[in-house]
């Protein structure tokens, strides 16, 4: 076998180069068997930004664009050379060493529930509800297929609550042909109310401040499982009951229960991440794999991100004002407080953090001083979890109208995350019906 474990110059120098074998052909090798002997990150947190970010006032500003596309803010440089953002996330400048920037991200879905089923599933959304067992799993649950979880804790959570486009839930965020049994449980963050205050919770979601003592718990479990044995059919009520019985284990034995309570964390760690639902839900994620839970998605971006106000991603007015003001400094602090919390306790090598969004926003600046939807080109982000930080896959072009080299699709980021959990993009399950699917139609980036 070749030592892959030489420069470029001693490639030149050695056998291997004369017998003719291609520097590209050899840095693949390489790159390859670094990947083998890499160890699979063990968790994942999805920061799911819900309306489209952006990507000329984030991670891919356009200095040089036509004044008319370039937009109000200013780049700074980041702590990786030759890389620069917008001037409104400077936090998360510090932190390029850490994650990886995907700038060619495209698809061609315009509005943000196609778009959210493309970029949570890889694929184009069907006809139907969206907890249609005729859809695709979302890139969470397929995840959580993958990641045992010990008994008692969720394999899955999401949280503050799953995306709305509206009013209605929007396809791509359940268990789709995996069965009801893989839709992701849904944690109200502590304190947190939906946007705006108007409850959107459901009966499929649990708030574990529950003023019922553990003794009561314990009682109506046995009452539970006592039911679970009784004769006849008891799907429907199973099917039911199946998220308040995992309430009442996590409250009365898993360590999940103790990780949602954050009156338990440090006050100066719950400060680093903002007194809002967008930072508060961040912490809690970090706490929640730290107590075993394999993938947990935060649901940022909502008109409650920063405790109010209706701002969101979909910026198609104000886009300026909102973005400097409200949702980039909130965010930049939360993601950026994310990397620094995990790196800190030793956690960010073994946790993967993937940063999705609907799609990017216009070049061109409407007459509401906005951005609108726009999935010709956008960036997406990864950190931790064995991906080489201070680097960019991808370019979009002047404008930021469409890629300009390395374009890729939901499915090749897909790939990329299934690779560093370790798991193998192209492997082919079964739905609940026996038939046969491939989990991946993506291409892993050579970003680990």
């Amino acid at each position: 076998m070749f030592n892959l474990n030489f420069s470029r110059r001693d490639f030149l120098r050695s056998s291997v180069g004369l017998a003719g074998l291609t520097l590209p052909t050899f840095l693949q090798m390489r790159a390859e068997a670094a990947n083998t002997r890499r160890t699979p990150a063990k968790s994942c947190i999805i920061i799911y930004l819900w309306g489209g970010i952006a990507h000329q006032e984030s991670w891919d500003p356009k200095p040089d664009a036509l004044a008319a596309q370039r937009g109000e803010f200013g780049v700074i440089k980041t702590a990786t050379t030759g890389i620069q953002f917008s001037e409104h996330i400077p936090l998360m400048a510090k932190h390029t060493e850490k994650f990886a920037i995907v700038r060619s991200m495209h698809h061609d879905i315009g509005g943000h529930g196609g778009a959210l089923y493309r970029s949570m599933t890889g694929h184009k959304a069907p006809d139907g509800p969206a907890k249609d067992r005729k859809n695709w799993p979302s890139l969470t649950v397929m995840i959580s297929k993958f990641r045992g979880a010990n008994n008692g804790t969720p394999r899955a959570i999401c949280m503050p609550y799953l995306n709305y486009d509206n009013g209605a839930l929007i396809q791509g965020q359940f268990g789709g042909w995996l069965g009801e049994g893989y839709d992701p449980i849904m944690l109200k963050t502590p304190a947190g109310e939906p946007y705006g205050g108007v409850s959107r919770y459901t009966n499929e979601e649990m708030d574990l401040r529950l003023t019922v003592p553990r003794e009561r718990f314990v009682t109506r479990r046995s009452l539970l499982q006592g039911f679970d044995e009784a004769p006849g059919d008891t799907k429907d009520y199973e099917s039911y009951d199946r998220f308040r019985r995992m309430a009442a284990d996590m409250l009365v034995g898993s360590g999940v229960n103790k990780a949602y309570d954050l009156e338990q964390e440090d006050p100066r760690i719950r400060t680093m991440y903002g007194d809002h639902i967008g930072g508060q839900s961040m912490l809690l994620a970090r706490r929640l794999v730290e107590a075993g839970v394999p993938v947990v998605q935060v649901n940022a971006g909502a008109g409650d991100l920063a405790g109010g106000g209706g701002d969101n991603w979909d910026t198609h007015r104000d886009h300026f004002s909102k973005m400097k003001t409200r949702l980039l400094p909130v965010f930049d602090r939360a993601f950026s407080a994310l990397l620094t919390d995990l790196d800190q306790r030793g956690l960010l090598d073994e946790t993967l953090v993937a940063v999705i969004t609907d799609f990017g926003r216009t070049p061109i600046i409407n007459g509401n001083a906005g951005r609108d939807h726009h999935p010709g080109v956008y960036s997406q982000v990864l950190a931790g979890g064995g991906i080489r930080g201070g680097q960019v896959y991808g370019s979009s072009d002047r404008n930021g109208t469409r890629p300009a080299t390395r374009a890729c699709s939901p499915s090749d980021f897909h790939a990329t995350v299934y690779t560093a959990l370790g798991i193998d993009p192209h492997t082919t399950i079964k739905d609940h019906m026996g038939r046969p699917f491939e989990i991946c139609h993506g291409s892993a980036l050579p970003l680990l």
